[in-house]
């Protein structure tokens, strides 16, 4: 085409002509030099929408009365924010599917608490990581804990379909125990396999150490037997095709929002509770759930629109001081549902410490009282965790305690820090120095984990009723009539923490 074009300009003779040739030239020219494909960052930025997959899970992604939620699904939706672009999540349950979709129609990228193993980099490319996990294998309690996978030989080991569990399993088999068999279930998330084992359905799973930490408390049968790998990379799954513009977006947004202290502050939030453990004590709360819980729901959910806070977190607060009896008492004189002080029931107009009703309304009062104290530069959820410490401790006490955190150069307005140096307001060389002198500082400490953990096991059981009255539901036949479905009308989702 130029050669032709050029040899028409060579045999034109008017100068006028040959200008207004060579002009279309150049424009030829600068359109084909500017016509290329735009990567993949410009065409999320261009379409103003990032796709993301993922599947429903505790420490993944789950939808409540708040709307959308979960860990994995707010790192991505902060990723999104700073492309200034909308999120549009695609949810699957299947694992292998989602690996496969990555790069799609469906999504950009994956994002499912995803293992970076070298099996799936051979097809994968992954950002940098964000956290890391082990494999671990879980059994019943009140069986014999097997030492190692020999002793699991002969029993029902299951798995999640497309896991990089079964990859694990399948090299061991290869090098070491070729008699190893197991079964791979299809189960939406790993939660499900808990409950099979917590329910004594299957003999062994291998799950998630994280995925086993935030569960636990739910399924308190469902022990750890030993981990099966060392811990490994958690990431963001991309396509090994196509460019790697979004990519290198990512890896540069994940290192600045762990720079910034930002990841750390959103992982406290789903996992910062999950040190705070015991069988018998989650045992004992699941069995109150079922008979005690259901007496007092209505008043948890009436009080908590009333005042514009989450019912479960109330229902948490309850349990943790007087385990849903209105005619508790303890050696100090506090008495009844939420275990108010004579003090502070005259403060809050209670006339019956007694009367469920009053106590649930004077605590939800005096709780938000308090938390009006906290400076407002001071955000969620780390706002409502010192809000506990100080409902149990006292303000005095936790204002002491941020004067400690920032004397040490940590941040005197997060709980994961101040949390450390609570337990010095017992020591005299430190209370000494402040004003409000001595308290017992590891109580509220204690506290507020034991809240979370509740809130947390309450959130989760709730939505596994869901799931189980849905899958309910699909299994009765078309033929029954309308109202022998009515008893399994789907229970409210509890609040995001």
């Amino acid at each position: 085409l130029f050669r032709s074009m050029n040899f028409v300009l060579i045999r034109m003779k008017r100068p006028l002509h040959r200008l207004a040739l060579m002009l279309v030239i150049g424009g030829l020219c600068l359109t084909l030099s500017t016509s290329r494909t735009a990567s993949t960052l410009e065409s999320v930025l261009d379409k103003g929408v990032l796709r993301v997959i993922s599947m429903v899970g505790p420490t993944i992604y789950f939808h409540d009365a708040r709307g959308d939620n979960g860990f994995e699904y707010l790192l991505a939706q902060q990723f999104a924010r700073q492309l200034n672009v909308q999120l549009d999540l695609t949810v699957m349950d299947d694992l292998a599917a989602i690996l496969n979709a990555a790069g799609g129609p469906k999504g950009h990228f994956a994002t499912a608490s995803l293992t970076a193993t070298k099996e799936r980099q051979q097809f994968l490319r992954f950002t940098e990581p964000y956290a890391t996990t082990h494999e671990t294998l879980i059994y019943r309690l009140g069986q014999r804990r097997p030492k190692d996978l020999r002793d699991v030989i002969g029993g029902r080991l299951i798995v999640l379909p497309g896991s990089s569990h079964i990859e694990r399993l399948k090299a061991l088999q290869r090098d070491e125990f070729p008699d190893l068999q197991w079964e791979a279930i299809a189960a939406s998330d790993m939660l499900e396999l808990m409950q099979m084992i917590h329910d004594g359905e299957a003999d062994y799973a291998v799950v998630d150490s994280s995925a086993f930490a935030v569960n636990r408390g739910l399924y308190p049968r469902a022990r750890r037997a030993f981990d099966l790998s060392q811990d490994e990379p958690i990431a963001w799954a991309f396509p090994a095709h196509g460019d790697d513009s979004l990519l290198k977006a990512a890896n540069r947004f994940l290192i600045s929002y762990a720079a910034s202290g930002d990841l750390q502050r959103l992982q406290d939030r789903f996992f910062g509770h999950t040190d705070n453990f015991s069988v018998g004590g989650s045992q004992l709360f699941r069995h109150r759930i079922e008979s005690r819980l259901s007496n007092y729901e209505a008043l948890f959910k009436t009080t908590a629109e009333q005042y514009q806070v989450d019912w479960q977190l109330l229902a948490a607060i309850a349990y943790q001081e007087s385990h849903w009896n209105p005619l508790a008492k303890s050696p100090t004189g506090v008495r009844g549902l939420m275990m108010l002080t004579l003090t502070t029931a005259k403060e809050m107009g209670v006339s019956n410490r007694l009367d469920a009703e009053q106590s649930l309304r004077g605590g939800t009062e005096y709780l938000l009282r308090v938390k009006k104290r906290i400076p407002k530069d001071i955000v969620e959820p780390d706002r409502t965790w010192l809000a506990l410490a100080a409902y149990n401790i006292g303000y005095g006490h936790l204002e002491d305690a941020r004067v400690l955190t920032e004397r040490h150069g940590d941040n005197p307005d997060r709980w994961q820090d101040i949390r450390k140096y609570l337990p010095l307001l017992q020591q005299k060389k430190y209370y000494s120095t402040l004003r409000h002198g001595f308290a017992r500082g590891r109580e509220p400490v204690q506290y507020v984990q034991n809240i979370r953990h509740f809130h947390s096991i309450l959130r989760w059981h709730d939505i596994e009723k869901e799931r189980i009255e849905k899958a309910q539901r699909k299994a009765i036949p078309e033929t029954l009539p309308a109202s022998s479905t009515s008893r399994l009308a789907p229970t409210s989702l509890p609040l995001s923490l």
